[in-house]
């Protein structure tokens, strides 16, 4: 089972049977930390009522970002959080970013990685590449931010914005 279907069957659950999946061990889901990734977003969503780990501020990741201007901004995740939650949850001013609001149906979220940071990022997915492939600026490290689960192991990254992103709501209409 992917990823993405097993996130989703998880949002899907009503809240009795997601609450136990949410304190289940991770069968069926392909790694501790895309489980972790499952378990925040039904948290946030009041789907799941509890989590193996607690979100406290002391479980915190910094993540630096690089933003269209050259500006770094530095703010604090929770483990679990996707870099798309990490924006919008500290309110970051970056245009059209995360227009489908990490349902992996645009590209708008694309950031760019160092090397190293991107090793550590764990398998792109299909539906990720295909996702990609739209996205203005594309480099060998790019990724979409709606996909990058936060870990400690993360703790001190810097993610840099494209300077420009495909993102059809700011088309003038003309082709």
């Amino acid at each position: 089972m992917s990823f993405m279907s097993a996130s989703k069957r998880l949002l899907m659950l009503s809240a009795s049977q997601s609450s136990a999946l949410c304190r289940c061990a991770t069968t069926n889901i392909s790694s501790k930390s895309s489980f972790a990734c499952v378990q925040a977003r039904a948290f946030r969503r009041g789907i799941c009522t509890s989590v193996t780990q607690p979100l406290r501020s002391e479980n915190k990741v910094t993540v630096n970002f690089i933003n269209r201007d050259g500006e770094k901004i530095t703010v604090r995740g929770n483990p679990g959080d996707t870099l798309l939650d990490v924006i919008v949850d500290q309110d970051l001013d970056f245009d059209g970013f995360g227009a489908c609001e990490g349902t992996l149906a645009c590209s708008t979220c694309h950031l760019i990685f160092d090397e190293e940071v991107f090793k550590q990022l764990g398998s792109i997915t299909d539906e990720e590449m295909d996702m990609l492939d739209l996205a203005y600026g594309l480099t060998e490290t790019s990724r979409l931010g709606c996909q990058i689960c936060l870990t400690k192991a993360l703790d001190g990254m810097t993610a840099r914005v494209p300077e420009s992103v495909a993102d059809i709501r700011q088309s003038d209409g003309s082709a």
